[in-house]
C-alpha cells in the first residue's frame, strides 16, 4: 500500500512539475523575452522639458495635447523622486513645446502620481474636463480637473471606489462618467504573479457614473490602455499580455459586449485614436523582460503600431516606428494629429514626429 502511495505521489509531483514548466514557457512567450525588432525611425525630435517619461498623452480636436509625466509604478523603473506633473502642448505652434500645467484646488501635489489620462469636452458649453488616474502611496483613484485655459487645471473631484482598485487607464464618456481598466486582480505582488503564471484572465473594465458603478467587461488577462471610436459606439482595450486589442460594443446601460480581438504581436500599452480616420495607434513594448529588468547597456526598446480598418474582417496592422532603446526607451503611447505624432514613454523622454 505504501508503494502505491509513493507511485501516486510521484505521478502528482511529475504532473505538477510539467504543468509549472509549461506555464513558465508560456510566461516567457507572453513577455516576448527573445524578441528583437529592427529599427524603423521617423523624422522626430525630443520634446523639451520631458525628462522622466510621459506615460500617457491625449490630443483635443483643436491640437492641444495633455501629458501625464513622472509615473512611479513598481516594478517598472523610475529615475526621479519628484512628484508627477501634467503638461500641455499646442500642436499648432510653429515649434510645439510642453508647458507645465499649474494645478489649483485641494489636491495633494506632493503625492501626485499620474498614470492614464482622458479628456472630455462638454458639447453644451465647450467646457474641457481632464480625467487622471492617480496612484498616491500606490493606491488608485481618479482625479477630475477642469481645464480653465492657459496653463491651469482646477481640481474638481477625487473618485475612490472598491471596484477601481488597480486602475491603469481611463476613457471619459461624460462630465463624471468613464470606463477604467484594472490591470491587476490582486494587490499582493506574489499573488499577482501567480495569476499571470497560471494564465488566469481575471482583470476587467469598470464603468463609473455617480449613480452606477459596475464591471462592464471581464475575463481579460491584463487590461491596460483603453479608448473609444470616433462615433462613440465601440471601446478598445489593450490586453497587453495576450498581445491583442479587444473591441467591445457599447450597449444600452453602458454594458460592453465583446466583438473581436486584433492580434498585434507586441505588448501594447496605451491606445489613441485618429479622430478623422479612425486609425488606432498603440505605444508598445517589444520585449517586456528588458523593461522589468532594466539594463542601460541593453535598454528596453520602443514600438509604435497602427491598426487601420479595425472593424473590418481584415484589419491592417503595421509598425510605424521602432527603436532598440538607444533613442527612445519603453514607449507607452502614440498620439496622432494632422500628420504629426507624439510618442511618450514610461520613464524616458518624449518625441515629436512628422508623419508626412
Amino acid at each position: 500500500m505504501a508503494d502505491m502511495w509513493k507511485v501516486v505521489l510521484a505521478v502528482v509531483v511529475a504532473a505538477f512539475a510539467a504543468f509549472i514548466t509549461h506555464r513558465i514557457v508560456k510566461l516567457k512567450e507572453m513577455a516576448l523575452v527573445s524578441r528583437e525588432v529592427p529599427v524603423k525611425h521617423l523624422k522626430c525630435r525630443y520634446l523639451e522639458n520631458i525628462e522622466y517619461g510621459a506615460e500617457d498623452i491625449t490630443v483635443l480636436k483643436d491640437g492641444l495635447a495633455f501629458f501625464s509625466t513622472g509615473l512611479k509604478y513598481p516594478p517598472l523603473p523610475s529615475f526621479s523622486d519628484d512628484p508627477g506633473k501634467m503638461y500641455i502642448l499646442d500642436l499648432l505652434h510653429p515649434r510645439p513645446t510642453p508647458v507645465m500645467l499649474q494645478i489649483k484646488g485641494q489636491l495633494d501635489l506632493s503625492s501626485f502620481n499620474p498614470h492614464g489620462i482622458s479628456v472630455y469636452t462638454d458639447e453644451t458649453d465647450g467646457s474641457v474636463y481632464l480625467f487622471v488616474v492617480n496612484h498616491p502611496q500606490k493606491n488608485s483613484q481618479i482625479e477630475i480637473f477642469s481645464f480653465v485655459g492657459g496653463d491651469t487645471l482646477l481640481h474638481l473631484k477625487t473618485i475612490i471606489h472598491p471596484l477601481l482598485h488597480s486602475v491603469n487607464d481611463i476613457i471619459a464618456v461624460g462630465v463624471e462618467n468613464f470606463y477604467a481598466t484594472n490591470d491587476h486582480y490582486f494587490h499582493n505582488d506574489a499573488l499577482h504573479f501567480l495569476t499571470i503564471l497560471l494564465g488566469l484572465s481575471w482583470c476587467d473594465v469598470v464603468y463609473y457614473s455617480p449613480g452606477d458603478v459596475r464591471v462592464a467587461a471581464s475575463a481579460i488577462m491584463s487590461s491596460n490602455g483603453i479608448n473609444i471610436s470616433p462615433d462613440k459606439r465601440y471601446i478598445y482595450v489593450s490586453d497587453i499580455l495576450d498581445h491583442e486589442i479587444d473591441v467591445f460594443k457599447r450597449q444600452e446601460g453602458e454594458q460592453l459586449v465583446f466583438m473581436k480581438s486584433v492580434a498585434v504581436g507586441s505588448l501594447c500599452d496605451n491606445i489613441e485614436v485618429d479622430q478623422k480616420s479612425g486609425d488606432v495607434w498603440l505605444g508598445c513594448h517589444p520585449n517586456s523582460m528588458k523593461l522589468s529588468q532594466f539594463n542601460p547597456e541593453d535598454p528596453p526598446g520602443s514600438e509604435i503600431i497602427k491598426i487601420k480598418n479595425i472593424h473590418s474582417e481584415q484589419p491592417v496592422v503595421t509598425q510605424e516606428y521602432v527603436d532598440d532603446g538607444h533613442v527612445l526607451m519603453a514607449s507607452t503611447v502614440a498620439a496622432p494629429y494632422e500628420g504629426k505624432l507624439l510618442i511618450g514613454t514610461v520613464f524616458h523622454k518624449a518625441l515629436y514626429c512628422n508623419l508626412k
